[in-house]
C-alpha cells in the first residue's frame, strides 16, 4: 500500500493579541479551525495540515527544532528567542513598535544609554540591537507590566512593545530614539529547511486573504460616452469588467479598488455621472 503523505504541522498562538486573527485569517483562507480554545491539537484532513496551539514565544523554539514544518509567531518573538527559525511570509496584522521609554523621555539619546538599567521583556532582541550599537546597559528581564519598573526604582529606561503609547504615559514615560523593530505576525519555517507540501497552497491562499483585505469590489453603471473618464477613476488591476446594459448607450462597469479610497471613489465616479454604485467586500481571490 501506497502510505499517505505526511500532514503539514503548523504552530499557530494558543492565546493573546495573535490568536484570533491568526484563526480568522486561516478560516477565511479555508482551513478549518478549532471551536473550543482547550483544544491543543486541529486536524484539518481535508487540507492535509495539522495544528498544534502553542504559547506565542514557544511557537519560533519548536520550528527551530524542526519539530513543526511551520508556524505563526511575531516578528519581535522570533527574533528575541534566537531560534534557528526563518521568516518567509508578513501576515499583515499585529503591528507593533518596539521603542525605547524613559521619564522626559524627549531629552534622552541612544548614547544615554551607556551603563543604564534597561527593563525589558525581549532581552534576547535587545542585547543584540545594544551590541551593534556599542552600547553597554544591564539589562533587567520581565516578564509583563515593564512600564511599571522605572517608578518601582527596577530600572531606568525600558524598552517595550509600543501600540498607542497611551500606557507609557500613564506611567510618566515617553519613547525616544528610534524604533529598535517595527513587528507584526509573521510565517516561519526552520532555518535551511526545504519548502514541506502544501505550502506554497497555504501561501497562495493567505496572499488571496490579504488582497481580498485590501481591496473592495466597485460595480456602476455608466454612459458609454462617460465610460473613459469612469475607467481611468476605476482601472482595476489589470482592467475593468465592462456590460452591455439593456438600457440603450449604457454600460455596467466592474473593477476591484483598494478599500481606503472606496468612499473617495465613489464621490469622484457620481461627479463624472455614474449610477447605481456599489461597493461590496470581497472574500477571498486569487490574483496573478
Amino acid at each position: 500500500m501506497t502510505p499517505e503523505p505526511a500532514l503539514l504541522k503548523i504552530a499557530l498562538p494558543n492565546k493573546g493579541s495573535l490568536a484570533e486573527s491568526t484563526s480568522s485569517m486561516l478560516r477565511e483562507a479555508g482551513y478549518k479551525q478549532r471551536t473550543d480554545t482547550k483544544d491543543l491539537v486541529l486536524v484539518d484532513e481535508t487540507n492535509g495540515v495539522e495544528f498544534y496551539y502553542l504559547r506565542p514565544r514557544d511557537i519560533a523554539v519548536y520550528v527551530g527544532e524542526r519539530t513543526l514544518d511551520l508556524g505563526v509567531t511575531g516578528r519581535d518573538l522570533l527574533l528575541d528567542s534566537g531560534a534557528k527559525a526563518t521568516e518567509i511570509m508578513p501576515l499583515g496584522f499585529g503591528g507593533t513598535k518596539f521603542r525605547f521609554a524613559a521619564p522626559g523621555g524627549s531629552d534622552w539619546k541612544l548614547d544615554d544609554l551607556e551603563g543604564c538599567r534597561l527593563a525589558t521583556s525581549f532581552p534576547g532582541l535587545l542585547e543584540r540591537f545594544l551590541v551593534q550599537r556599542g552600547i553597554t546597559a544591564r539589562l533587567i528581564h520581565l516578564d509583563g507590566a515593564v512600564e511599571s519598573a522605572v517608578r518601582l526604582g527596577v530600572a531606568d529606561a525600558i524598552a517595550d512593545v509600543v501600540e498607542t503609547g497611551s500606557t507609557l504615559r500613564r506611567a510618566g514615560l515617553d519613547v525616544f530614539g528610534p524604533p529598535i523593530l517595527e513587528s507584526e505576525a509573521i510565517l516561519i519555517q526552520p532555518a535551511g529547511a526545504p519548502e514541506p507540501p502544501g505550502l506554497a497552497r497555504l501561501q497562495r491562499r493567505i496572499s488571496g486573504v490579504m488582497t481580498a483585505r485590501s481591496y473592495r469590489m466597485i460595480a456602476y453603471n455608466v454612459e458609454s460616452a462617460k465610460l473613459d473618464a469612469a475607467c481611468r477613476i476605476t482601472p482595476g488591476i489589470d482592467s475593468p469588467t465592462i456590460s452591455p446594459l439593456a438600457r440603450d448607450g449604457w454600460l455596467a462597469v466592474q473593477a476591484m479598488i483598494p478599500a481606503k479610497d472606496a468612499a473617495v471613489i465613489m464621490d469622484d465616479l457620481w461627479e463624472v455621472g455614474a449610477e447605481g454604485i456599489l461597493v461590496t467586500d470581497i472574500a477571498a481571490c486569487r490574483l496573478s
